[in-house]
């Protein structure tokens, strides 16, 4: 697999393909991801640390923007900015637990630059070069609406401030889940208009929350940790993963906006390798099975595999997926029982 073929592997889109054709034959370039430390890891966060290491492969710089001033401003973990700083170090491990080598990606708290007034010259100038209408629109990467803005200043300085987040860190490649869509979009109109390289732009797909029922706006029925039993905890134990995945949306048959098949397809398989994928059972309901490809899998779904022989396929797997999660927390306690004290993680 080549580099091209690595990084888009896994996405629902590149904008554009051919700009990263451009960006991948450069030596050493930069990709970036941020997030809100904001509370528990879900296991959504599989598909970014898998891509995050698909980016190291290709050779990138990448940084890791731990945006607490973004999340003071959205309002996460009662605004307090030394919880949220806090947080952030849980977040870093959770990183390392998934499999980032922290020695290989730059870890950047926003609270780093905010002193820096080339920074909100940044900020000012992208502001400058949009509009209040425009800015709003951008404000679902928040998971706020529009009318928020108007009881709170501060909701419409936070597009503009990740817009020049991008461009301060001077960053080839701007990537996030599809929530993060409109910010990057914005980023790439605003770069033409201020002089600056319009970032490339590469999205993974968001995971269905276990009881969505049906795909509509998947920023809205995606895997939320203000829904603990519609998503599965980085900490969660087999018994809890078991009873989530029991009760989970899965009908027969039925591919479109099935979580089930979701978390088979882009945590699961990725992490299988040369293994495939098993599901146990007994010969008096067809004995065991075996795929080597998620698409035979979907296939065989498809076909009138029993949603109950997959979830309890799947349950297997992403036990053994979180047991090295698991075991890295049981080695490194401290941001982690420091979450626990505060009450941010309830378990």
């Amino acid at each position: 697999m080549n580099k091209m073929e690595t990084l888009i592997k896994n996405t629902v889109e590149v904008v554009t393909p051919s700009e990263l054709e451009t960006v991948l034959q450069k030596n050493h370039p930069r990709g970036y991801i941020g997030f809100e430390p904001s509370g528990t890891v879900h296991l959504g966060w599989k598909i970014c640390t898998n891509k995050i290491k698909d980016f190291l492969a290709c050779g990138f710089e990448f940084k890791v923007l731990l945006a607490d001033w973004h999340a003071y401003i959205n309002d996460k973990l009662g605004g307090d900015i030394e919880k949220i700083k806090m947080c952030g170090k849980y977040m870093e491990d959770c990183f390392a637990a998934m499999g980032v080598n922290k020695d290989q990606v730059d870890f950047i708290y926003a609270s780093d630059y905010v002193g820096d007034s080339d920074y909100w010259e940044q900020v000012l100038r992208a502001s400058k070069s949009t509009s209040v209408a425009r800015v709003k629109r951008a404000m679902d990467i928040m998971g706020r609406d529009e009318a928020e803005a108007e009881r709170d200043l501060s909701k419409l300085f936070y597009p503009a401030m990740q817009v020049s987040d991008i461009f301060y860190l001077n960053v080839d490649v701007a990537y996030g889940g599809m929530d993060q869509r409109h910010a990057h979009m914005l980023a790439r109109d605003i770069a033409k208009k201020i002089n600056k390289k319009p970032p490339v732009a590469i999205h993974t797909p968001l995971l269905t929350g276990l009881q969505a029922g049906s795909r509509m706006d998947p920023t809205d029925v995606k895997m939320s940790k203000s829904k603990p039993d519609s998503m599965i905890s980085i900490h969660d134990q087999p018994d809890e993963i078991k009873r989530k995945m029991k009760k989970a949306y899965c009908p027969e048959k039925i591919v479109e906006g099935n979580p089930v098949l979701e978390m088979c397809k882009f945590v699961i398989f990725p992490e299988l390798g040369d293994e495939v994928f098993c599901i146990n059972r007994p010969e008096k309901f067809g004995g065991n099975l075996e795929f080597a490809s998620y698409d035979i899998l979907e296939q065989a779904f498809i076909e009138g595999l029993h949603p109950l022989d997959l979830k309890n396929a799947a349950t297997m797997h992403l036990n053994q997926i979180l047991e090295p999660i698991h075991d890295y927390f049981n080695r490194h306690t401290e941001a982690y029982e420091t979450m626990k004290n505060l009450g941010i993680i309830t378990r």
